[in-house]
């Protein structure tokens, strides 16, 4: 049987919906997975029941998580908000790590991952770091444009093997200060830490980059495979 993993929605306020890139579907039934929008929710119960349910969880990308969650005021440069999803996605991480269901996140996924581990964000890359690598690229977003340094000794090492990996980039935020229970296994040049992982369970990554996009090439075939084996795990 095709595991089910549970997808969190992307929020569009202005229109007062909920959606979701068909890549992270597509991406997921190439490598064996079967992908399921999950309800905007913050009931206790209801997300309980969905950790019940679901073989693994994948946190997309979307809007900008709230800066109180990390300690820090807005800043004019932060981008929209939304409690609810802040609240459902903190709670299901909290979840899948008690029952040790496996979690990757996008983007986005990585940055509450880090947030709900104890760690901070830049607001805005550009502002705060004047950083000179493209992080927020144009269409079309199936080519690269900037590498990574993947570290050895990390289940990206094992992956790709440890060194450069060519990655897409679509993020205004990025990690400031790493959670303590995190590890780093990619950096960029310079110096953002572009993905993650809990070594101590049994499936818990998260990159800043979008395998979504480019779910037909293999290094996002393979990294999304390894999400899937774990969750038939």
């Amino acid at each position: 049987m095709k595991p089910l993993i549970g997808l969190t929605p992307i929020v569009d306020a202005g229109r007062d919906s909920l959606w979701m890139l068909p890549g992270y579907m597509q991406g997921l039934e190439a490598v064996g997975g079967i992908g399921m929008m999950l309800p905007l929710t913050d009931d206790a119960a209801m997300l309980k029941d969905i950790v019940d349910r679901v073989d693994g969880l994948l946190l997309t990308g979307g809007n900008d998580v709230a800066p109180v969650l990390y300690g820090e005021t807005k800043e004019t440069f932060c981008g929209e908000n939304d409690p609810r999803r802040d609240r459902m996605e903190a709670r299901l991480i909290e979840l899948a790590l008690q029952a040790d269901k496996p979690v990757f996140g996008i983007c986005r996924g990585l940055q509450i991952l880090n947030v709900v581990l104890g760690g901070t964000l830049y607001q805005d890359l550009k502002t705060q770091t004047g950083t000179e690598i493209t992080h927020s690229m144009d269409k079309p977003y199936d080519r690269t444009v900037h590498e990574v340094n993947i570290l050895p000794d990390t289940p990206l090492a094992a992956l790709y093997g440890p060194g450069p990996l060519a990655v897409n980039s679509r993020h205004h935020q990025g990690i400031k200060g790493l959670a303590p229970a995190l590890h780093a296994q990619a950096v960029a040049s310079d110096g953002l830490v572009e993905a993650v992982y809990l070594p101590e369970y049994r499936f818990v990554q998260a990159v800043q980059w979008h395998p979504e996009h480019r779910w037909k090439a293999e290094e996002s075939q393979s990294l999304l495979r390894s999400f899937v084996d774990a969750c038939r795990g």
